[in-house]
């Protein structure tokens, strides 16, 4: 049984299926976006091996010519070597703007090839099949592509809207561990910023996501789209509520940034690590109330996930560096730092203008070397 949540952007809009055996069902929710039955499918080699085969047998019985286009596993893949490479395949297969790109793997595959969609012959549509948790609650729905640079992650990129995304949870089967908690950051970060009642719920659910409970599973995954399908609909371009998703992101990006984008440091460890860190400098600022910093520390601690920056490999870190990556953010504005911060829990906020030494100070008491 699946769920259907719309994401409503008026002639943009379209749908997220939630459910188990998707794939399995992929030709049919497919075709009706197809001219003339071709597809490029853009696969992480891991996912090709996997879940390849099942996926182009169910677009196969339904007349759709899909060629696989493997890229590496690893955020590496999110480069401009890799997207003029996979750019010129496409090229290559001969793909016209009928056609469309189907993003089949994680939230690296999702933001390349979406990207590529969004500049392949100035725009071609794109499905999203997300095959990890994170990428399934939080990259593949709202349309933002990008690739990384030298100075810093997604900062190359464009809104760029899917035409469907299938968030088949059955391939969750297949994720290891670690990814399964790193995506359970992105499920409990909507608690955190906007929803309570739904923070209860992890704190009491949140170890029977990570098992893959299917009810548990199923829950979280439609909640955490839900949340993102109403901030999308108000707020595509990130004006104004939807950067509140970015809740311990700047924080974690920066660390991301200094340990090199990569297994060191998952981007779903980085923004749980990053959502404390956001708790406790707006506890130190006065903002948020201690108990509540406490609560959300311990709930992310629970399921495995980093709360400290003395957890991370290659620390301790520089407290200078760290505010330097701050400042390539997409959020800064005139060269100042925007934090989101917090007024407790399900209470975020977008904080201009933030006080470099302030925060400096605050690194430091948390451990990054002066």
């Amino acid at each position: 049984m699946s769920r259907t949540i719309p994401v409503g952007l008026g002639a943009r809009s379209y749908d997220v299926a939630v459910g188990a055996d998707l794939i399995e069902r992929a030709g049919a929710l497919i075709k009706p976006f197809l001219k003339r039955g071709r597809a490029a499918i853009v696969v992480d080699e891991t996912v090709m091996h996997l879940h390849g085969p099942a996926l182009v047998a169910a677009l196969t019985q339904y007349g759709i010519e899909a060629p696989m286009v493997a890229i590496p596993p690893g955020e590496a893949s999110k480069s401009f070597a890799e997207l003029e490479r996979l750019s010129d395949r496409l090229l290559e297969l001969e793909l016209d703007r009928g056609d469309l790109i189907i993003a089949f793997g994680g939230g690296v595959v999702g933001d390349l090839a979406g990207f590529a969609a969004a500049i392949y012959k100035r725009g071609i549509d794109f499905v999203q099949i997300p095959t990890t948790l994170l990428a399934q609650v939080d990259s593949s729905v709202g349309g933002k592509t990008a690739i990384d640079t030298a100075r810093g992650k997604n900062l190359i990129g464009a809104f760029h809207q899917p035409r469907l995304v299938l968030a088949d949870l059955s391939v969750l089967s297949t994720l290891p561990e670690r990814q399964m908690r790193a995506g359970y950051a992105e499920v409990i970060k909507y608690g955190l910023l906007g929803d309570e009642h739904f923070f209860a719920w992890c704190e009491e659910n949140g170890a029977d996501v990570v098992a893959r409970v299917p009810s548990a599973l199923a829950y979280a995954v439609a909640c955490s789209v839900q949340a993102k399908a109403e901030i999308v609909a108000e707020d595509e371009r990130e004006a104004g509520r939807r950067a509140l998703l970015n809740l311990g992101h700047t924080f974690g990006h920066a660390l991301e940034a200094e340990v090199g984008f990569g297994d060191t440091l998952m981007h779903g460890e980085a923004v749980a690590l990053g959502c404390c860190q956001a708790f406790r400098f707006s506890v130190r600022q006065g903002l948020c109330p201690a108990a509540d910093a406490t609560r959300a520390e311990a709930a992310i601690a629970a399921v495995g996930l980093p709360t400290r920056m003395d957890q991370v490999p290659g620390a301790p870190f520089s407290a200078d560096r760290l505010i330097g990556h701050m400042g390539q953010d997409k959020k800064a504005e005139a060269g100042r730092l925007t934090l989101i911060l917090v007024r407790g829990i399900g209470m975020a906020f977008t904080a201009k203008a933030v006080d470099p030494q302030t925060l400096r100070q605050f690194l430091i008491e948390e451990g990054a070397s002066p």
